[in-house]
Order: C-alpha cells, then structure tokens, then sequence
C-alpha cells in the first residue's frame, strides 16, 4: 500500500518539522544583525565575514558536519566544556541536528535579509533619528517592518533547507531512529533497506509537498506584506 505512512515515517516528518523549527528559532537573531551589519556596515574584514558566512553554501555538507564534530563534539573545541560544565551534549542528539541544519540555512536567510536591508531608502531611517528616536526604536518601527517581506522569505528558505538537509545531519549527529533520523535520513535508510522502495515513495512525496508548501507560503506573505506597505 501507498499510504498510510508507518508510525516510523511519522516519526521522521515529524522529527524533521521539529529539527526546521528550532533551526530557524536559532538563526533568525543572528540572521537580522549579521544582515545588518554587512548592509549597514564598512569594516575591516567584511569581505571575509560575508565569506565565511556563505561558506555553506559551496563547501560539501559533510565538511560542514565534521567541523561542528570537531567543535562542538563530546570532545570538542566547545562541546567539551558544554559536557563537562553543563552536561549537555549535542552529539546524537535531535538538537544536534537543528545546530547542522542552522547553520546550511544560514547563508540563505542572511542573503534575504539582507537584500531587503539594501532596498530600504536610508532616509526614513536618517529623519527619524533626527527626531531622536533611539536606533533600537528606529529598527524596530521603521526598517524591520519594511524588510518584513525578506525576512519572512529568510526564514521560509531557512526552513525548507532545514527539511531538506542530509549531509552535514548524517555526519555530525549518525542516523539513529527516533532521535535524529530526520526525514531525508529516512529516505536515504529506505533506499538502501530491500522492500523499502514504497517507504522511499512516500517519504519522497512528501518532502516535495513540504519542499513547495514553504514556496509557496514564502511567496504568497511576501506578496501581502508588500501590498499592505504600499497601500
């Protein structure tokens, strides 16, 4: 049978969904200053922070998981002293996978934000700190509503990203069920598993389904934010 999905297969969806979630929660802080600073800003080294932060947009998945195992490992740069201090581990854990996932989005929700950023007439920004209003008052009554339309289409990519990523999840937290077998980890244990040919079916439509849904959103509250700024 085609359908229903097997308690496994939901298992995966869901995991994935939660994994996306967290990743975005995680990014979007970081994602607005760091897109700000690189429209805003001039500073020595900007051609190199605009590179590193891209840099999982070109180097393989499976270098970016290695070095989050180096750094943030049981035996990591920084993942020791979270063990040894906090007891916290993100190795094999499903919060493991949302820290990889965060990171293959984050070059794509800095890039949309930061788009937007650069479409933003600096004058409105310019009068009303004239009228002194604070800077943090000036973001948030001014420019974040202009560029809401970028950063709900950040956080979109973000997230389809998210549900889509394999590489650097596999290498960083392995593919353990239930806990960071995220949907393509699924499918990928489903390609390789004999009779799991109708799994791989399923699990593949649905992360079309969910893959062109996010497009979908993405372009449709874009679309309406605009129209209510220009009305």
């Amino acid at each position: 049978m085609m359908w229903p999905l097997s308690p496994d297969e939901w298992l995966a969806v869901q995991l994935s969904l939660r994994v996306a979630f967290w990743s975005v929660c995680l990014n979007l802080p970081f994602a607005l200053f760091f897109a700000w600073l690189l429209a805003r800003k001039d500073f020595i080294g900007k051609t190199l922070v605009d590179g590193v932060i891209h840099l999982p947009l070109v180097l393989p998945p499976v270098v970016i998981g290695y070095v989050l195992l180096i750094v943030l490992g049981r035996k990591g740069l920084v993942g020791q002293w979270f063990y040894e201090f906090l007891g916290v581990t993100f190795v094999f854990k499903w919060e493991g996978a949302a820290i990889a996932s965060a990171v293959m989005g984050f070059p794509l929700m800095v890039r949309a934000i930061r788009l937007s950023l650069e479409m933003v007439d600096q004058g409105l920004e310019r009068a009303a700190l004239t009228l002194r209003a604070g800077p943090i008052r000036v973001f948030s009554t001014i420019t974040l509503p202009l560029i809401l339309p970028g950063v709900l289409s950040g956080v979109i990519l973000g997230f389809a990203r998210s549900l889509g990523e394999f590489g650097a999840t596999i290498t960083f937290v392995s593919n353990i069920p239930g806990e960071t077998r995220t949907l393509p980890l699924a499918l990928y244990t489903y390609t390789q598993t004999p009779g799991g040919d109708i799994m791989a079916m399923r699990l593949t439509v649905i992360a079309i389904a969910l893959a062109l849904l996010s497009l979908f959103i993405s372009e449709f509250l874009a679309r309406a934010i605009r129209e209510k700024l220009q009305a």
